[in-house]
């Protein structure tokens, strides 16, 4: 299964197109309804308005034969010691021994906007970006697949 942490997840439509390819269900998880397209394995869950609602409804299922997809590192994290295969919307796969850099970076960056440093905010996504991510989460599939 792929959860999706959908609320400004840019690469909905390339989770689609690999779900579909490997018949694979996806839970779109936000606060808000957001469209997905009609299909069966593709599931939209609305969580509400509490804080971190849907990262909590995703770490709560999120499990060795999961994938789950999120720019949001305490997130990523929670997800990572569950056993799940974490990916961020750029491609980039949070591991065990990538997430500590992660969230020591994340906590940092944090720090210096409370301190009133100005930072810049994550760099959009490129066509590379999406490229990487598909073969990144294709890989991520077949891999778990194969452990049936």
């Amino acid at each position: 299964m792929i959860y999706v942490d959908a609320d400004a997840c840019p690469v909905k439509g390339e989770i689609y197109r690999v779900a579909e390819r490997h018949g694979v269900a996806v839970f779109i998880v936000s606060n808000r309804a957001i469209a997905v397209p009609g299909e069966a394995r593709i599931q939209r869950v609305v969580v509400g308005d509490a804080p971190d609602a849907a990262d909590d409804w995703i770490a709560e299922r999120a499990g060795r034969r999961a994938i789950v997809v999120t720019a949001d590192i305490p997130l990523a994290a929670r997800c990572v010691q569950a056993g799940a295969v974490v990916l961020a919307p750029d491609g980039r796969a949070f591991t065990e021994d990538s997430i500590g850099m992660a969230l020591a970076t994340r906590n940092l960056m944090t720090d210096l906007r409370a301190a009133g440093a100005v930072t810049r905010g994550p760099k959009p996504i490129t066509a590379a970006d999406r490229s990487k991510f598909l073969a990144a989460l294709h890989e991520a599939v077949v891999r778990i697949n194969r452990t049936r």
